[in-house]
């Protein structure tokens, strides 16, 4: 593995970060120490394209939705209000 001083690395950073993205790696010295090892990242895989409408039909809803959903809805407000049923 090669190494180049600080002063070569800041005058050809463009062109050794694209030697390095080929897989070519390199180590970056000052005063003659090595300090940094310039190596490709391996780029993450990119997420999955999300589908919409992907579960159409694969459930249904109660005819009486709303019904059921208006009684949630009063049981919620009476836990965050503290009130006892009746």
């Amino acid at each position: 593995m090669r190494t180049i001083n600080i002063h070569q690395a800041k005058t050809h950073l463009s062109r050794l970060v694209d030697e390095a993205e080929k897989g070519d790696s390199f180590i970056i010295a000052k005063a003659g120490k090595p300090k940094v090892l310039v190596t490709r990242l391996d780029a993450p895989e990119a997420p999955a394209k999300r589908r919409l409408g992907f579960m159409k039909g694969m459930f249904t809803l109660p005819d009486n939705f709303e019904e059921l959903d208006r009684e949630m809805d009063k049981e919620i407000e009476r836990m965050f209000l503290g009130e006892d049923e009746q």
